[in-house]
């Protein structure tokens, strides 16, 4: 039989491949950028937040900052008569604030005290006394303050609280509740870290009646200080 298939004059690859169609990559690639982009933003924010707790951690390793102590030393009350809801007082508390820190130190800018009794605020002293009323407490050292409370307020009280205020005027003791509010700021070297820090000192006192017929002596008492509430 004849062979009617041409010869072959070199190497035979086989039937050509039709070309494909053009890449769609324009999506991708632009998705795959905003990939790269995310990546790099979050990397740096890590970066970033690494370095400012390493900064705080160094910076409270060194300066080692502590709250303040506040102590009440001296309670002085001479009237406490509550007749026709009006409370008639004078009351003289002296105080002393200790700044334990070792490299801070404390401005006192404002001070104000409220006093309390069966959870009614009776008085207030805006005026509290230190040496000279506005002052730079050194590191490690403690500095007096003084609040007085004199005066006549109208003041309701329930027959639960009218029957605390006997049992304490029996004893020759009342149960006062002194609340003082600061502006203070903080000073490390030569800089002054002007936050405006507003922390309240919490002081719950038994305060005696200073008579002729007590002999009630008044207890030191140490406060509690609040920076956030």
């Amino acid at each position: 039989m004849a062979n009617d298939q041409q010869p072959l004059n070199g190497a035979y690859y086989g039937p050509a491949i039709p070309p494909s169609g053009q890449p769609r990559h324009s999506h991708h690639r632009g998705r795959s950028c905003f990939c790269c982009l995310f990546g790099v933003f979050w990397k740096i924010l890590i970066t970033l937040i690494v370095l400012v707790g390493l900064v705080i951690l160094i910076f409270y390793l060194i300066v080692q900052p502590r709250p303040f102590k506040f102590y009440v030393n001296e309670a002085k009350l001479t009237e406490f008569n509550y007749t026709n809801n009006s409370l008639r007082y004078n009351m003289v508390l002296n105080f002393t604030a200790r700044n334990p820190n070792k490299k801070l130190n404390i401005y006192y800018d404002k001070v104000e005290a409220l006093a309390f009794y069966e959870d009614s605020r009776f008085a207030s002293d805006d005026k509290v006394i230190t040496h000279m009323n506005s002052f730079r407490q050194y590191k490690k050292s403690s500095s007096p303050m003084s609040a007085t409370f004199s005066g006549q307020h109208v003041m309701v009280l329930d027959s639960d609280q009218l029957s605390e205020l006997s049992k304490d005027k029996s004893a020759h003791v009342y149960d006062i509740y002194v609340k003082l509010h600061f502006r203070i700021r903080f000073r490390l070297g030569d800089f002054i870290f002007n936050n405006d820090l507003k922390p309240k000192v919490k002081c719950d006192l038994k305060v005696p009646l200073d008579s002729n017929a007590t002999f009630t002596f008044f207890a030191v008492t140490k406060c509690d200080v609040d920076f956030w509430n």
